[in-house]
Protein backbone atom coordinates (compact mmCIF):
# COMPACT_ATOMS: atom_id res chain seq x y z
CA UNK A 1 0.00 0.00 0.00
CA UNK A 2 3.03 2.39 0.91
CA UNK A 3 4.40 1.72 -2.43
CA UNK A 4 1.06 2.62 -4.45
CA UNK A 5 0.83 5.84 -2.29
CA UNK A 6 4.48 6.74 -3.55
CA UNK A 7 4.20 5.65 -6.80
CA UNK A 8 0.61 7.94 -6.89
CA UNK A 9 2.26 11.26 -5.23
CA UNK A 10 4.87 11.00 -8.24
CA UNK A 11 2.28 10.82 -10.75
CA UNK A 12 0.96 14.09 -9.39
CA UNK A 13 4.05 15.85 -9.64
CA UNK A 14 4.69 14.82 -12.91
CA UNK A 15 1.27 15.97 -13.99
CA UNK A 16 1.70 19.49 -12.37
CA UNK A 17 4.83 20.21 -13.81
CA UNK A 18 3.57 18.86 -17.43
CA UNK A 19 0.74 21.24 -16.97
CA UNK A 20 3.57 24.41 -15.80
CA UNK A 21 5.52 23.70 -19.06
CA UNK A 22 2.77 23.31 -21.28
CA UNK A 23 1.70 27.15 -20.05
CA UNK A 24 4.72 28.34 -21.56
CA UNK A 25 4.50 26.31 -25.24
CA UNK A 26 4.23 29.32 -27.29
CA UNK A 27 5.91 28.55 -30.43
CA UNK A 28 7.62 30.67 -29.51
CA UNK A 29 6.65 30.69 -28.60
CA UNK A 30 9.07 26.64 -29.41
CA UNK A 31 9.16 22.90 -27.55
CA UNK A 32 9.76 19.33 -27.57
CA UNK A 33 7.26 17.41 -29.62
CA UNK A 34 5.31 16.19 -25.87
CA UNK A 35 4.51 19.89 -25.19
CA UNK A 36 1.35 21.13 -25.30
CA UNK A 37 -0.04 24.22 -27.35
CA UNK A 38 -1.53 27.07 -26.23
CA UNK A 39 -3.68 28.15 -29.41
CA UNK A 40 -6.50 31.36 -28.14
CA UNK A 41 -9.71 30.58 -29.23
CA UNK A 42 -11.60 33.61 -30.36
CA UNK A 43 -13.72 33.98 -27.12
CA UNK A 44 -10.99 33.47 -24.98
CA UNK A 45 -10.68 36.52 -22.76
CA UNK A 46 -7.78 38.32 -23.56
CA UNK A 47 -5.11 38.95 -20.08
CA UNK A 48 -2.90 41.77 -19.69
CA UNK A 49 0.80 40.59 -20.03
CA UNK A 50 2.59 40.51 -16.94
CA UNK A 51 5.10 42.85 -16.75
CA UNK A 52 6.44 41.22 -13.53
CA UNK A 53 10.36 39.96 -14.21
CA UNK A 54 13.28 38.70 -12.13
CA UNK A 55 16.35 41.05 -11.10
CA UNK A 56 18.39 41.52 -13.75
CA UNK A 57 17.60 44.10 -16.00
CA UNK A 58 16.94 44.59 -19.60
CA UNK A 59 18.83 46.68 -21.18
CA UNK A 60 18.19 47.97 -25.03
CA UNK A 61 20.99 48.69 -27.16
CA UNK A 62 20.42 50.28 -30.51
CA UNK A 63 22.75 48.48 -33.00
CA UNK A 64 21.86 50.28 -36.39
CA UNK A 65 19.37 52.86 -37.64
CA UNK A 66 18.13 50.98 -40.37
CA UNK A 67 18.66 51.99 -44.62
CA UNK A 68 15.64 51.61 -47.40
CA UNK A 69 15.08 48.42 -48.09
CA UNK A 70 16.51 49.35 -52.20
CA UNK A 71 19.94 50.68 -50.74
CA UNK A 72 20.46 47.75 -48.20
CA UNK A 73 22.43 44.52 -48.98
CA UNK A 74 22.88 42.07 -46.34
CA UNK A 75 25.51 39.35 -45.96
CA UNK A 76 22.60 36.13 -47.48
CA UNK A 77 21.15 34.37 -44.05
CA UNK A 78 22.60 30.44 -43.44
CA UNK A 79 19.45 28.32 -42.16
CA UNK A 80 20.88 26.86 -38.88
CA UNK A 81 20.65 23.15 -38.33
CA UNK A 82 18.08 21.87 -36.79
CA UNK A 83 19.05 20.68 -33.47
CA UNK A 84 17.68 17.23 -32.17
CA UNK A 85 15.31 17.39 -29.58
CA UNK A 86 15.61 17.38 -26.10
CA UNK A 87 15.80 14.07 -24.16
CA UNK A 88 15.37 15.75 -21.01
CA UNK A 89 12.67 15.84 -19.19
CA UNK A 90 13.33 19.33 -17.80
CA UNK A 91 13.27 19.75 -22.27
CA UNK A 92 16.48 21.87 -22.11
CA UNK A 93 18.31 22.28 -25.70
CA UNK A 94 22.08 21.60 -24.61
CA UNK A 95 23.16 23.29 -28.53
CA UNK A 96 21.91 26.39 -26.86
CA UNK A 97 21.23 25.85 -23.11
CA UNK A 98 17.56 26.86 -24.05
CA UNK A 99 14.39 25.40 -22.71
CA UNK A 100 12.39 23.83 -25.88
CA UNK A 101 8.20 24.63 -25.83
CA UNK A 102 6.16 24.15 -28.42
CA UNK A 103 7.18 21.81 -32.04
CA UNK A 104 9.18 23.94 -34.29
CA UNK A 105 7.54 23.41 -37.72
CA UNK A 106 9.73 24.00 -41.23
CA UNK A 107 9.79 27.17 -42.54
CA UNK A 108 10.84 28.14 -46.09
CA UNK A 109 13.56 31.31 -45.79
CA UNK A 110 12.81 31.82 -49.68
CA UNK A 111 8.60 32.00 -49.39
CA UNK A 112 8.67 33.13 -45.75
CA UNK A 113 6.72 36.13 -45.26
CA UNK A 114 5.43 38.52 -42.34
CA UNK A 115 2.20 39.80 -42.40
CA UNK A 116 0.89 42.70 -40.61
CA UNK A 117 -2.70 43.02 -40.48
CA UNK A 118 -5.78 44.64 -38.94
CA UNK A 119 -6.70 47.83 -37.70
CA UNK A 120 -3.66 49.15 -40.44
CA UNK A 121 -4.14 51.72 -43.09
CA UNK A 122 -0.91 50.09 -45.32
CA UNK A 123 -0.79 46.29 -44.48
CA UNK A 124 2.85 44.93 -44.73
CA UNK A 125 3.83 41.46 -46.14
CA UNK A 126 7.55 41.56 -45.31
CA UNK A 127 10.50 38.91 -45.87
CA UNK A 128 13.48 38.53 -43.88
CA UNK A 129 15.61 41.01 -45.65
CA UNK A 130 13.10 43.56 -45.23
CA UNK A 131 13.19 42.90 -41.71
CA UNK A 132 16.98 43.01 -41.72
CA UNK A 133 17.19 46.12 -43.20
CA UNK A 134 15.11 48.46 -40.23
CA UNK A 135 16.10 49.62 -37.30
CA UNK A 136 18.19 46.70 -35.01
CA UNK A 137 18.48 46.88 -31.17
CA UNK A 138 19.43 43.96 -29.13
CA UNK A 139 19.50 43.29 -25.33
CA UNK A 140 20.41 40.26 -23.16
CA UNK A 141 17.30 39.58 -20.74
CA UNK A 142 15.36 37.01 -19.09
CA UNK A 143 12.48 34.41 -20.35
CA UNK A 144 10.84 33.44 -17.44
CA UNK A 145 8.14 30.99 -18.02
CA UNK A 146 6.74 31.32 -13.99
CA UNK A 147 7.21 28.31 -11.87
CA UNK A 148 8.74 26.78 -14.83
CA UNK A 149 12.33 28.21 -15.85
CA UNK A 150 14.20 31.03 -16.59
CA UNK A 151 16.50 31.26 -19.54
CA UNK A 152 19.04 34.63 -20.18
CA UNK A 153 20.42 35.02 -23.70
CA UNK A 154 21.20 37.92 -26.07
CA UNK A 155 18.37 38.69 -28.97
CA UNK A 156 18.55 41.06 -31.81
CA UNK A 157 15.95 42.53 -34.36
CA UNK A 158 13.82 45.13 -35.30
CA UNK A 159 11.30 47.00 -32.70
CA UNK A 160 8.08 46.27 -33.06
CA UNK A 161 7.19 50.25 -32.48
CA UNK A 162 8.77 50.83 -35.82
CA UNK A 163 6.95 48.07 -37.89
CA UNK A 164 3.71 49.23 -36.52
CA UNK A 165 4.75 52.99 -37.94
CA UNK A 166 5.30 51.41 -41.88
CA UNK A 167 2.04 49.65 -41.59
CA UNK A 168 -0.07 53.01 -40.34
CA UNK A 169 -1.67 51.96 -37.18
CA UNK A 170 -5.06 53.39 -36.86
CA UNK A 171 -6.44 55.15 -33.99
CA UNK A 172 -7.99 52.90 -31.32
CA UNK A 173 -5.86 50.21 -31.73
CA UNK A 174 -5.06 48.58 -28.55
CA UNK A 175 -4.14 45.41 -28.40
CA UNK A 176 -1.77 43.03 -30.95
CA UNK A 177 -2.53 38.97 -31.77
CA UNK A 178 0.89 37.66 -32.92
CA UNK A 179 0.14 34.42 -34.91
CA UNK A 180 2.88 31.25 -35.47
CA UNK A 181 3.69 29.00 -38.30
CA UNK A 182 2.58 25.80 -35.76
CA UNK A 183 -0.73 27.92 -35.51
CA UNK A 184 -0.07 28.90 -32.00
CA UNK A 185 -1.34 32.56 -31.37
CA UNK A 186 -1.43 35.10 -28.22
CA UNK A 187 -3.12 38.18 -27.51
CA UNK A 188 -0.44 41.42 -26.24
CA UNK A 189 -2.23 44.81 -25.05
CA UNK A 190 -0.19 47.67 -27.49
CA UNK A 191 0.66 49.15 -24.24
CA UNK A 192 2.50 46.51 -22.75
CA UNK A 193 4.19 46.06 -26.21
CA UNK A 194 5.35 49.65 -25.98
CA UNK A 195 6.15 49.59 -22.41
CA UNK A 196 8.35 46.45 -22.79
CA UNK A 197 10.15 48.03 -25.64
CA UNK A 198 9.21 44.81 -27.86
CA UNK A 199 10.89 43.26 -30.73
CA UNK A 200 10.56 41.16 -33.62
CA UNK A 201 14.25 38.95 -33.11
CA UNK A 202 15.89 37.32 -35.84
CA UNK A 203 19.36 36.78 -34.25
CA UNK A 204 20.29 35.12 -30.67
CA UNK A 205 23.72 35.35 -29.36
CA UNK A 206 24.82 37.09 -32.50
CA UNK A 207 23.72 34.12 -34.94
CA UNK A 208 20.44 33.40 -36.40
CA UNK A 209 17.36 32.25 -34.96
CA UNK A 210 18.06 28.98 -33.91
CA UNK A 211 14.93 26.23 -35.78
CA UNK A 212 13.89 24.89 -32.32
CA UNK A 213 13.63 28.79 -30.89
CA UNK A 214 12.51 30.82 -33.64
CA UNK A 215 13.60 30.55 -36.97
CA UNK A 216 13.22 32.72 -38.93
CA UNK A 217 11.80 35.08 -36.24
CA UNK A 218 10.26 35.58 -33.08
CA UNK A 219 8.43 38.24 -30.20
CA UNK A 220 11.30 39.09 -27.83
CA UNK A 221 9.44 40.92 -24.93
CA UNK A 222 11.66 41.57 -22.46
CA UNK A 223 9.78 41.90 -18.66
CA UNK A 224 6.60 40.06 -19.97
CA UNK A 225 6.03 36.07 -19.53
CA UNK A 226 7.57 34.41 -21.80
CA UNK A 227 4.10 32.40 -23.22
CA UNK A 228 3.98 36.12 -25.10
CA UNK A 229 7.08 35.69 -26.91
CA UNK A 230 5.70 34.14 -30.05
CA UNK A 231 8.20 31.72 -32.23
CA UNK A 232 8.28 31.36 -35.99
CA UNK A 233 6.07 34.34 -36.24
CA UNK A 234 4.21 34.99 -39.70
CA UNK A 235 1.65 37.30 -38.61
CA UNK A 236 0.60 40.17 -36.31
CA UNK A 237 -2.85 41.43 -36.68
CA UNK A 238 -3.77 44.23 -35.03
CA UNK A 239 -6.53 45.11 -32.80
Amino acid sequence: MTSIRHTLRIASVITVFIILAAACASTGSTGSGSASTLVMTPDASPQPASLSSPGARCLLQELSAGLPNQSCTQAAVVVPTRAPLPETFDGLDLSTGLHVTGRAPSVDLESYRLSVTGRVDRPLDLSLDDLRCMPKVSTTCPLVCPGTFTDIATWAGVPIDHVLEQAQVQSGASSLVFVSADGYSTLVYLDDVRASQGFLAYEWEGEPLPILHGFPVRVVLPRVDGNKWAKWLVRIEVH
